[in-house]
Protein backbone atom coordinates (compact mmCIF):
# COMPACT_ATOMS: atom_id res chain seq x y z
CA UNK A 1 0.00 0.00 0.00
CA UNK A 2 1.32 3.22 -0.74
CA UNK A 3 1.19 6.27 1.76
CA UNK A 4 1.71 9.55 1.62
CA UNK A 5 4.73 11.32 2.65
CA UNK A 6 3.49 13.50 5.44
CA UNK A 7 4.85 12.11 9.55
CA UNK A 8 1.96 10.49 11.87
CA UNK A 9 1.01 11.86 13.96
CA UNK A 10 -1.80 10.42 16.02
CA UNK A 11 -4.63 12.99 16.97
CA UNK A 12 -4.71 12.67 20.62
CA UNK A 13 -6.25 15.23 23.39
CA UNK A 14 -2.67 15.74 24.65
CA UNK A 15 -1.77 16.87 21.65
CA UNK A 16 -4.15 19.70 22.51
CA UNK A 17 -2.41 20.65 26.05
CA UNK A 18 0.96 20.42 24.58
CA UNK A 19 0.04 23.34 22.11
CA UNK A 20 -1.62 25.21 24.93
CA UNK A 21 1.25 25.13 26.68
CA UNK A 22 3.94 25.90 24.09
CA UNK A 23 1.67 28.39 22.38
CA UNK A 24 -0.47 29.97 24.98
CA UNK A 25 1.80 29.49 28.04
CA UNK A 26 0.68 32.67 29.98
CA UNK A 27 -3.07 32.78 29.19
CA UNK A 28 -4.89 33.12 31.69
CA UNK A 29 -7.69 30.81 33.46
CA UNK A 30 -9.81 32.46 35.59
CA UNK A 31 -12.05 30.28 38.26
CA UNK A 32 -14.46 31.84 40.72
CA UNK A 33 -14.49 29.02 42.94
CA UNK A 34 -17.64 27.47 45.33
CA UNK A 35 -16.12 29.31 48.57
CA UNK A 36 -16.63 32.66 46.58
CA UNK A 37 -12.92 33.55 45.88
CA UNK A 38 -11.12 33.55 42.47
CA UNK A 39 -8.67 31.82 41.32
CA UNK A 40 -6.10 32.84 38.18
CA UNK A 41 -3.98 30.00 36.74
CA UNK A 42 -2.85 29.61 33.10
CA UNK A 43 -2.05 26.64 30.46
CA UNK A 44 1.79 26.32 31.99
CA UNK A 45 0.15 25.86 35.17
CA UNK A 46 -2.27 23.35 33.69
CA UNK A 47 -0.31 21.22 32.18
CA UNK A 48 1.94 21.19 35.02
CA UNK A 49 -0.49 20.02 37.27
CA UNK A 50 -1.82 17.88 34.78
CA UNK A 51 1.52 15.85 34.77
CA UNK A 52 1.41 15.97 38.33
CA UNK A 53 -2.12 14.21 38.33
CA UNK A 54 -1.48 11.63 35.96
CA UNK A 55 1.87 10.31 38.13
CA UNK A 56 -0.50 10.27 40.93
CA UNK A 57 -2.78 8.44 39.42
CA UNK A 58 -0.39 5.75 38.29
CA UNK A 59 0.92 5.78 41.79
CA UNK A 60 -2.81 4.18 42.93
CA UNK A 61 -2.89 1.83 40.27
CA UNK A 62 -5.04 3.13 37.32
CA UNK A 63 -4.04 1.99 34.14
CA UNK A 64 -5.21 3.15 30.36
CA UNK A 65 -8.57 2.26 29.35
CA UNK A 66 -9.41 2.51 33.42
CA UNK A 67 -12.26 4.96 34.08
CA UNK A 68 -11.70 7.69 36.32
CA UNK A 69 -15.19 9.65 37.61
CA UNK A 70 -15.27 13.34 38.35
CA UNK A 71 -18.49 14.65 40.14
CA UNK A 72 -17.83 18.25 39.96
CA UNK A 73 -19.06 22.13 38.45
CA UNK A 74 -16.69 24.31 36.48
CA UNK A 75 -13.29 25.08 37.90
CA UNK A 76 -9.93 25.08 37.57
CA UNK A 77 -9.06 21.60 39.24
CA UNK A 78 -11.52 20.20 37.38
CA UNK A 79 -10.19 21.49 34.00
CA UNK A 80 -6.81 19.78 35.20
CA UNK A 81 -8.60 16.70 35.89
CA UNK A 82 -9.57 16.37 32.35
CA UNK A 83 -5.89 16.41 30.92
CA UNK A 84 -4.46 14.78 33.65
CA UNK A 85 -6.89 11.83 33.23
CA UNK A 86 -6.93 11.23 29.69
CA UNK A 87 -3.00 12.13 29.96
CA UNK A 88 -2.29 8.86 31.71
CA UNK A 89 -3.99 6.92 29.23
CA UNK A 90 -6.98 6.69 31.80
CA UNK A 91 -10.65 7.29 30.36
CA UNK A 92 -12.57 10.81 31.82
CA UNK A 93 -15.84 10.18 32.83
CA UNK A 94 -18.22 13.28 33.77
CA UNK A 95 -20.91 12.26 36.33
CA UNK A 96 -23.24 14.47 36.52
CA UNK A 97 -24.73 15.78 40.04
CA UNK A 98 -28.06 16.40 39.15
CA UNK A 99 -29.27 12.88 38.65
CA UNK A 100 -31.19 10.63 40.27
CA UNK A 101 -29.16 8.41 43.04
CA UNK A 102 -30.68 5.29 41.00
CA UNK A 103 -29.02 6.71 37.89
CA UNK A 104 -25.69 7.45 39.38
CA UNK A 105 -25.92 3.86 40.92
CA UNK A 106 -26.36 2.08 37.67
CA UNK A 107 -23.89 4.61 35.65
CA UNK A 108 -20.73 4.14 38.37
CA UNK A 109 -21.39 0.59 38.22
CA UNK A 110 -21.87 -0.08 34.47
CA UNK A 111 -18.45 1.93 33.70
CA UNK A 112 -16.82 0.40 36.29
CA UNK A 113 -15.24 3.60 37.77
CA UNK A 114 -11.90 3.13 39.60
CA UNK A 115 -11.06 6.86 41.36
CA UNK A 116 -13.75 9.31 41.46
CA UNK A 117 -12.60 13.10 42.12
CA UNK A 118 -15.56 15.11 43.74
CA UNK A 119 -16.46 18.81 45.04
CA UNK A 120 -16.91 19.54 49.15
CA UNK A 121 -20.76 20.48 47.97
CA UNK A 122 -21.44 16.47 47.04
CA UNK A 123 -19.84 14.82 49.71
CA UNK A 124 -22.84 14.29 51.34
CA UNK A 125 -24.10 12.80 48.00
CA UNK A 126 -21.16 10.61 47.74
CA UNK A 127 -21.02 8.84 51.38
CA UNK A 128 -24.80 7.87 50.73
CA UNK A 129 -23.83 6.13 47.35
CA UNK A 130 -19.98 5.15 48.33
CA UNK A 131 -21.66 1.13 49.61
CA UNK A 132 -23.24 0.70 46.39
CA UNK A 133 -20.36 1.70 44.29
CA UNK A 134 -18.14 -1.31 44.74
CA UNK A 135 -15.27 -0.62 42.13
CA UNK A 136 -14.48 2.70 43.22
CA UNK A 137 -11.26 2.42 45.15
CA UNK A 138 -10.04 5.94 45.53
CA UNK A 139 -11.53 8.68 46.54
CA UNK A 140 -10.50 12.46 45.73
CA UNK A 141 -11.91 15.40 47.63
CA UNK A 142 -11.18 18.69 44.95
CA UNK A 143 -11.61 21.15 47.78
CA UNK A 144 -9.66 20.00 50.45
CA UNK A 145 -7.11 16.76 49.14
CA UNK A 146 -6.75 17.21 45.65
CA UNK A 147 -3.83 19.95 45.43
CA UNK A 148 -1.93 17.74 48.42
CA UNK A 149 -2.33 14.56 45.83
CA UNK A 150 -0.91 16.44 43.45
CA UNK A 151 2.05 18.22 45.62
CA UNK A 152 3.48 14.50 46.13
CA UNK A 153 4.64 14.65 42.51
CA UNK A 154 7.02 16.33 40.75
CA UNK A 155 5.18 16.40 37.49
CA UNK A 156 8.38 15.19 35.41
CA UNK A 157 6.36 12.78 33.63
CA UNK A 158 6.01 11.91 29.55
CA UNK A 159 2.00 11.76 28.37
CA UNK A 160 1.13 8.12 28.06
CA UNK A 161 1.11 7.57 24.29
CA UNK A 162 -1.50 5.41 22.45
CA UNK A 163 -3.98 5.16 19.37
CA UNK A 164 -6.07 8.19 18.34
CA UNK A 165 -8.67 6.11 18.75
CA UNK A 166 -8.79 5.10 21.99
CA UNK A 167 -11.28 5.99 24.03
CA UNK A 168 -10.14 9.42 26.35
CA UNK A 169 -14.42 9.93 27.49
CA UNK A 170 -17.02 8.63 29.00
CA UNK A 171 -20.46 10.63 28.84
CA UNK A 172 -23.86 9.32 30.03
CA UNK A 173 -27.29 10.37 28.50
CA UNK A 174 -29.69 11.53 30.81
CA UNK A 175 -31.99 8.17 30.74
CA UNK A 176 -35.29 9.84 30.04
CA UNK A 177 -36.16 6.15 28.65
CA UNK A 178 -34.67 3.27 30.59
CA UNK A 179 -31.51 3.47 32.07
CA UNK A 180 -28.30 5.93 30.70
CA UNK A 181 -26.58 5.04 28.18
CA UNK A 182 -22.59 5.77 28.23
CA UNK A 183 -20.97 7.58 24.96
CA UNK A 184 -17.03 6.91 24.93
CA UNK A 185 -15.76 9.68 23.31
CA UNK A 186 -11.98 9.04 21.02
CA UNK A 187 -9.01 10.81 21.30
CA UNK A 188 -9.71 11.19 17.42
CA UNK A 189 -13.16 12.28 17.34
CA UNK A 190 -12.56 14.53 20.53
CA UNK A 191 -9.82 16.44 18.42
CA UNK A 192 -11.39 16.60 15.17
CA UNK A 193 -14.62 18.47 17.06
CA UNK A 194 -12.73 20.69 19.13
CA UNK A 195 -11.40 22.21 16.32
CA UNK A 196 -14.78 22.23 14.48
CA UNK A 197 -16.83 24.03 17.04
CA UNK A 198 -14.22 26.96 17.01
CA UNK A 199 -14.31 28.37 13.79
CA UNK A 200 -16.32 31.34 12.84
CA UNK A 201 -19.61 30.16 12.42
CA UNK A 202 -19.82 28.32 15.53
CA UNK A 203 -18.22 29.76 18.75
CA UNK A 204 -16.45 32.54 16.88
CA UNK A 205 -13.25 32.24 19.24
CA UNK A 206 -9.69 33.38 18.52
CA UNK A 207 -6.65 34.08 21.30
CA UNK A 208 -8.56 37.42 21.84
CA UNK A 209 -11.60 36.26 22.96
CA UNK A 210 -12.55 35.84 26.91
CA UNK A 211 -15.19 32.92 27.65
CA UNK A 212 -17.37 32.09 30.21
CA UNK A 213 -18.96 28.41 29.39
CA UNK A 214 -22.12 28.15 31.64
CA UNK A 215 -22.62 25.45 30.20
CA UNK A 216 -21.37 22.41 33.03
CA UNK A 217 -18.31 20.27 32.68
CA UNK A 218 -20.27 17.37 33.20
CA UNK A 219 -22.52 18.00 30.25
CA UNK A 220 -21.81 16.21 27.12
CA UNK A 221 -18.17 17.39 26.77
CA UNK A 222 -19.04 20.97 28.09
CA UNK A 223 -19.68 21.50 24.19
CA UNK A 224 -16.23 20.90 23.73
CA UNK A 225 -15.55 24.12 24.97
CA UNK A 226 -12.17 22.98 27.30
CA UNK A 227 -10.51 21.91 24.14
CA UNK A 228 -11.04 25.01 22.00
CA UNK A 229 -10.02 26.54 24.92
CA UNK A 230 -6.55 24.47 24.47
CA UNK A 231 -6.11 25.05 20.83
CA UNK A 232 -7.07 29.13 20.82
CA UNK A 233 -5.84 30.39 23.55
CA UNK A 234 -8.06 32.85 24.57
CA UNK A 235 -9.29 33.49 27.91
CA UNK A 236 -10.99 31.09 30.36
CA UNK A 237 -13.84 31.75 32.68
CA UNK A 238 -14.89 29.28 34.82
CA UNK A 239 -18.07 29.67 37.59
CA UNK A 240 -18.31 27.13 39.93
CA UNK A 241 -22.41 28.28 40.29
CA UNK A 242 -24.72 29.63 37.64
CA UNK A 243 -26.35 32.45 40.03
CA UNK A 244 -27.09 35.11 37.97
CA UNK A 245 -25.62 37.90 39.63
CA UNK A 246 -22.47 36.31 40.19
CA UNK A 247 -22.12 35.17 36.31
CA UNK A 248 -22.89 39.35 35.77
CA UNK A 249 -20.32 40.17 37.75
CA UNK A 250 -17.68 38.07 36.06
CA UNK A 251 -19.23 38.97 32.87
CA UNK A 252 -18.32 42.74 33.86
CA UNK A 253 -15.27 41.96 35.86
CA UNK A 254 -13.35 39.58 33.58
CA UNK A 255 -14.49 41.33 30.56
CA UNK A 256 -16.85 38.30 28.97
CA UNK A 257 -16.88 38.73 25.37
CA UNK A 258 -18.29 35.17 24.62
CA UNK A 259 -20.48 32.71 26.60
CA UNK A 260 -22.79 29.27 26.23
CA UNK A 261 -25.61 27.82 28.05
CA UNK A 262 -29.21 26.49 28.03
CA UNK A 263 -31.90 28.60 27.37
CA UNK A 264 -33.35 28.42 31.45
CA UNK A 265 -29.77 30.02 32.23
CA UNK A 266 -30.43 33.24 30.20
CA UNK A 267 -33.87 33.65 31.13
CA UNK A 268 -32.65 33.40 34.46
CA UNK A 269 -30.05 36.26 33.68
CA UNK A 270 -32.50 38.37 31.58
CA UNK A 271 -34.44 38.37 34.75
CA UNK A 272 -31.82 39.63 37.02
CA UNK A 273 -30.76 42.57 34.79
CA UNK A 274 -34.36 43.52 34.18
CA UNK A 275 -34.96 43.77 37.73
CA UNK A 276 -31.43 45.15 38.78
CA UNK A 277 -29.94 46.73 35.63
CA UNK A 278 -27.19 44.62 36.28
CA UNK A 279 -24.64 44.92 33.61
CA UNK A 280 -23.51 42.30 31.22
CA UNK A 281 -19.87 43.88 30.34
CA UNK A 282 -18.70 43.05 26.75
CA UNK A 283 -20.50 40.35 25.70
CA UNK A 284 -20.57 40.35 22.28
CA UNK A 285 -21.35 36.33 20.98
CA UNK A 286 -23.72 34.03 22.82
CA UNK A 287 -24.48 30.14 22.24
CA UNK A 288 -27.62 29.05 23.83
CA UNK A 289 -27.96 25.20 23.07
CA UNK A 290 -29.79 22.05 24.82
CA UNK A 291 -32.70 23.43 24.15
CA UNK A 292 -34.88 25.38 21.66
CA UNK A 293 -34.20 28.89 22.46
CA UNK A 294 -37.45 30.82 22.71
CA UNK A 295 -37.72 34.28 20.11
CA UNK A 296 -38.19 36.41 22.74
CA UNK A 297 -34.84 35.47 24.37
CA UNK A 298 -32.93 36.05 21.12
CA UNK A 299 -34.69 39.17 20.43
CA UNK A 300 -33.37 40.27 24.32
CA UNK A 301 -29.83 39.66 23.39
CA UNK A 302 -29.96 40.88 19.84
CA UNK A 303 -31.40 44.19 21.25
CA UNK A 304 -28.03 44.59 23.50
CA UNK A 305 -25.79 44.09 20.31
CA UNK A 306 -24.99 40.49 21.28
CA UNK A 307 -25.46 37.76 18.29
CA UNK A 308 -26.75 34.24 18.88
CA UNK A 309 -25.86 31.34 17.45
CA UNK A 310 -28.54 28.88 18.27
CA UNK A 311 -26.80 25.18 18.78
CA UNK A 312 -28.30 21.97 18.04
CA UNK A 313 -26.97 18.61 19.67
CA UNK A 314 -26.98 15.46 21.60
CA UNK A 315 -24.05 13.32 23.86
CA UNK A 316 -24.50 11.32 20.79
CA UNK A 317 -22.94 13.83 18.72
CA UNK A 318 -19.89 14.81 20.97
CA UNK A 319 -22.28 16.75 21.18
CA UNK A 320 -22.39 19.76 18.64
CA UNK A 321 -24.79 18.84 15.52
CA UNK A 322 -25.47 22.16 13.94
CA UNK A 323 -25.50 25.50 14.55
CA UNK A 324 -27.78 28.18 13.36
CA UNK A 325 -24.73 30.79 12.07
CA UNK A 326 -25.91 33.29 9.53
CA UNK A 327 -26.53 32.54 5.92
CA UNK A 328 -24.83 34.70 2.96
CA UNK A 329 -28.02 37.06 2.76
CA UNK A 330 -28.13 37.60 6.09
CA UNK A 331 -27.91 41.54 5.36
CA UNK A 332 -30.71 41.25 3.28
CA UNK A 333 -33.13 39.73 5.31
CA UNK A 334 -35.59 41.75 7.91
CA UNK A 335 -34.98 41.81 11.59
CA UNK A 336 -37.91 39.00 12.55
CA UNK A 337 -36.32 37.13 9.26
CA UNK A 338 -33.09 36.72 11.02
CA UNK A 339 -34.91 35.91 14.20
CA UNK A 340 -36.70 33.89 13.05
CA UNK A 341 -34.20 32.17 11.32
CA UNK A 342 -31.80 31.82 14.44
CA UNK A 343 -34.71 30.24 15.83
CA UNK A 344 -34.00 27.24 14.09
CA UNK A 345 -30.83 24.59 14.77
CA UNK A 346 -29.31 25.95 11.81
CA UNK A 347 -26.73 23.83 9.59
CA UNK A 348 -24.59 21.61 10.27
CA UNK A 349 -21.00 21.59 11.15
CA UNK A 350 -18.03 19.72 9.32
CA UNK A 351 -17.49 16.24 10.63
CA UNK A 352 -21.79 15.78 10.44
CA UNK A 353 -24.07 14.61 7.99
CA UNK A 354 -27.61 14.73 8.54
CA UNK A 355 -30.65 13.61 6.72
CA UNK A 356 -34.40 13.07 7.52
CA UNK A 357 -36.17 10.27 6.74
CA UNK A 358 -40.21 9.12 6.90
CA UNK A 359 -41.21 5.69 8.83
CA UNK A 360 -40.34 3.82 5.83
CA UNK A 361 -36.98 5.00 5.64
CA UNK A 362 -36.69 7.15 2.63
CA UNK A 363 -34.76 10.28 3.02
CA UNK A 364 -36.90 13.32 2.27
CA UNK A 365 -35.83 16.26 0.21
CA UNK A 366 -34.57 19.43 1.64
CA UNK A 367 -37.61 21.40 0.88
CA UNK A 368 -38.38 23.16 4.34
CA UNK A 369 -41.76 21.23 3.93
CA UNK A 370 -41.87 17.80 4.97
CA UNK A 371 -40.77 16.40 8.24
CA UNK A 372 -39.19 13.72 9.23
CA UNK A 373 -37.18 11.41 11.58
CA UNK A 374 -33.34 13.50 12.00
CA UNK A 375 -30.76 10.85 11.69
CA UNK A 376 -26.55 11.86 11.59
CA UNK A 377 -23.40 10.24 11.20
CA UNK A 378 -19.59 11.20 10.56
CA UNK A 379 -16.54 11.67 12.48
CA UNK A 380 -17.92 12.45 15.92
CA UNK A 381 -21.10 10.51 15.67
CA UNK A 382 -21.63 7.20 18.50
CA UNK A 383 -21.31 3.74 16.68
CA UNK A 384 -22.31 1.80 19.74
CA UNK A 385 -22.91 2.46 23.33
CA UNK A 386 -20.25 1.79 25.48
CA UNK A 387 -20.37 -1.91 27.14
CA UNK A 388 -22.69 -2.95 24.45
CA UNK A 389 -22.71 -5.69 21.96
CA UNK A 390 -24.22 -4.43 19.15
CA UNK A 391 -24.15 -0.90 17.04
CA UNK A 392 -27.02 1.79 17.69
CA UNK A 393 -26.73 2.88 13.76
CA UNK A 394 -27.76 1.31 10.24
CA UNK A 395 -25.85 -0.30 8.11
CA UNK A 396 -24.45 3.09 6.70
CA UNK A 397 -23.95 4.48 9.92
CA UNK A 398 -26.91 6.70 10.33
CA UNK A 399 -27.81 6.93 13.72
CA UNK A 400 -31.81 7.91 14.78
CA UNK A 401 -31.34 10.83 16.88
CA UNK A 402 -34.69 10.75 18.07
CA UNK A 403 -35.84 14.24 17.38
CA UNK A 404 -38.13 15.01 14.38
CA UNK A 405 -37.22 18.21 12.16
CA UNK A 406 -37.54 19.50 8.59
CA UNK A 407 -34.38 20.30 6.44
CA UNK A 408 -34.81 23.52 4.50
CA UNK A 409 -33.19 24.04 0.75
CA UNK A 410 -30.07 25.90 2.31
CA UNK A 411 -29.58 23.30 4.27
CA UNK A 412 -30.75 25.05 7.73
CA UNK A 413 -32.65 22.65 9.94
CA UNK A 414 -35.78 23.37 12.04
CA UNK A 415 -36.60 20.80 14.71
CA UNK A 416 -39.82 20.51 15.24
CA UNK A 417 -40.08 17.87 17.92
CA UNK A 418 -38.68 14.76 19.97
CA UNK A 419 -40.43 12.17 18.75
CA UNK A 420 -41.91 10.78 21.41
CA UNK A 421 -43.25 14.46 22.48
CA UNK A 422 -44.72 15.47 19.04
CA UNK A 423 -48.38 15.95 20.01
CA UNK A 424 -50.88 13.94 17.36
CA UNK A 425 -53.74 15.33 16.98
CA UNK A 426 -56.56 13.96 14.49
CA UNK A 427 -53.98 12.69 11.96
CA UNK A 428 -51.80 16.03 12.34
CA UNK A 429 -48.66 16.75 14.17
CA UNK A 430 -48.53 19.58 16.60
CA UNK A 431 -44.94 20.99 17.47
CA UNK A 432 -44.70 20.90 21.35
CA UNK A 433 -41.38 23.22 20.72
CA UNK A 434 -43.00 25.72 18.57
CA UNK A 435 -46.12 26.06 20.67
CA UNK A 436 -44.19 26.89 23.85
CA UNK A 437 -41.76 29.02 21.96
CA UNK A 438 -44.65 31.17 20.76
CA UNK A 439 -46.18 31.14 24.39
CA UNK A 440 -42.81 32.17 25.75
CA UNK A 441 -42.78 35.49 23.94
CA UNK A 442 -45.89 36.67 25.91
CA UNK A 443 -45.42 39.07 28.16
CA UNK A 444 -45.38 37.51 31.81
CA UNK A 445 -44.65 34.22 31.10
CA UNK A 446 -41.74 32.86 32.15
CA UNK A 447 -41.75 29.45 31.09
CA UNK A 448 -44.17 27.30 29.19
CA UNK A 449 -44.41 23.18 28.45
CA UNK A 450 -47.00 21.20 26.18
CA UNK A 451 -47.64 18.39 26.18
CA UNK A 452 -50.20 16.13 24.56
CA UNK A 453 -53.82 14.75 26.61
CA UNK A 454 -55.77 12.05 25.25
CA UNK A 455 -58.72 13.51 23.54
CA UNK A 456 -61.95 10.75 22.23
CA UNK A 457 -62.16 12.21 19.17
CA UNK A 458 -58.46 14.01 18.05
CA UNK A 459 -56.33 10.93 19.72
CA UNK A 460 -54.14 13.96 21.47
CA UNK A 461 -54.84 17.44 21.77
CA UNK A 462 -52.59 20.24 23.90
CA UNK A 463 -52.21 21.13 27.64
CA UNK A 464 -50.30 23.71 27.80
CA UNK A 465 -48.32 24.59 31.52
CA UNK A 466 -47.16 27.92 32.15
CA UNK A 467 -44.90 29.71 35.30
CA UNK A 468 -45.70 33.16 35.26
CA UNK A 469 -42.34 35.65 35.59
CA UNK A 470 -41.87 37.37 38.57
CA UNK A 471 -44.46 40.10 39.46
CA UNK A 472 -46.70 39.44 36.37
CA UNK A 473 -50.30 38.15 36.49
CA UNK A 474 -50.86 37.21 32.77
CA UNK A 475 -54.00 35.82 32.36
CA UNK A 476 -55.17 32.65 30.00
CA UNK A 477 -56.90 34.79 27.86
CA UNK A 478 -54.12 37.01 27.60
CA UNK A 479 -52.11 34.22 26.34
CA UNK A 480 -54.61 32.67 24.16
CA UNK A 481 -54.52 35.94 22.43
CA UNK A 482 -51.27 36.22 21.87
CA UNK A 483 -50.77 32.88 20.60
CA UNK A 484 -53.76 33.88 18.44
CA UNK A 485 -51.39 35.22 15.74
CA UNK A 486 -48.71 32.79 16.14
CA UNK A 487 -49.54 29.65 15.76
CA UNK A 488 -52.62 27.47 13.21
CA UNK A 489 -55.98 28.25 15.29
CA UNK A 490 -56.47 24.49 15.53
CA UNK A 491 -53.21 24.51 17.75
CA UNK A 492 -54.94 26.21 20.58
CA UNK A 493 -54.52 24.32 23.47
CA UNK A 494 -57.84 22.87 24.74
CA UNK A 495 -56.70 24.19 28.68
CA UNK A 496 -54.03 26.43 29.88
CA UNK A 497 -52.83 25.70 33.61
CA UNK A 498 -50.55 27.50 35.51
CA UNK A 499 -48.32 25.82 37.98
CA UNK A 500 -45.52 27.50 40.11
CA UNK A 501 -42.66 25.45 38.34
CA UNK A 502 -41.95 23.16 35.72
CA UNK A 503 -39.63 20.14 35.98
CA UNK A 504 -36.16 19.75 34.58
CA UNK A 505 -33.98 17.06 33.78
CA UNK A 506 -30.38 16.62 34.40
CA UNK A 507 -29.34 18.85 31.64
CA UNK A 508 -31.78 21.76 32.36
CA UNK A 509 -34.17 20.71 29.61
CA UNK A 510 -37.65 20.16 31.22
CA UNK A 511 -38.39 17.38 31.78
CA UNK A 512 -41.98 16.17 29.15
CA UNK A 513 -41.60 12.36 30.86
CA UNK A 514 -42.15 14.10 34.29
CA UNK A 515 -44.86 16.08 33.10
CA UNK A 516 -47.01 13.03 31.15
CA UNK A 517 -46.45 11.23 34.17
CA UNK A 518 -47.99 14.02 36.51
CA UNK A 519 -50.40 14.53 34.26
CA UNK A 520 -51.46 10.86 33.02
CA UNK A 521 -54.67 11.05 34.84
CA UNK A 522 -55.51 14.63 33.16
CA UNK A 523 -59.19 14.85 31.11
CA UNK A 524 -60.12 18.61 29.46
CA UNK A 525 -63.12 19.78 30.85
CA UNK A 526 -65.05 19.57 27.29
CA UNK A 527 -64.14 18.19 24.22
CA UNK A 528 -64.62 21.21 21.59
CA UNK A 529 -63.69 20.56 18.17
CA UNK A 530 -60.97 23.12 16.72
Amino acid sequence: MNFGAMQDWPLRVTRLIDHAEREHAAREIVSARADGTIFRTNWKQVSHDARRMAQALERVGVRPGDRVATLAMNHDRHLVSWFGTVGSGAVLHTLNPRLFEDQLHFIVNDAEDRVLIYDAAFAPLVERMKSSWPTIEHYVCFDTEFDAWLDAEDGDYRWFEGDERDPCGLCYTSGTTGNPKGVAYEHRSTVLHAMSVMVPDVFNVSARSVMLPIVPMFHANSWCIPYAAAIAGFKLVMCADNQPERLCGLFEEEGVTHSAGVPTIWLGIIDHVERTGSSIGKLEMVVVGGAAAPPATIRWLRDRGINVNHLWGMTELSPVGSVGARPPEWEAMSEDEQIAYTCRAGRALFGVELRTVNDDGTTLPRDGVGSGRLQARGAAVVRRYFGQDVDCVDANGWFDTGDVATIHSDGSIQITDRAKDVIKSGGEWISSIDLENAAVGCPGVGEAAAIGIPHPKWDERPLLLVVRSNGFDVSEQAIRDHLSARIPRWWQPDAIEFVQELPHTATGKISKKMLRDSYSGYRFASAVER
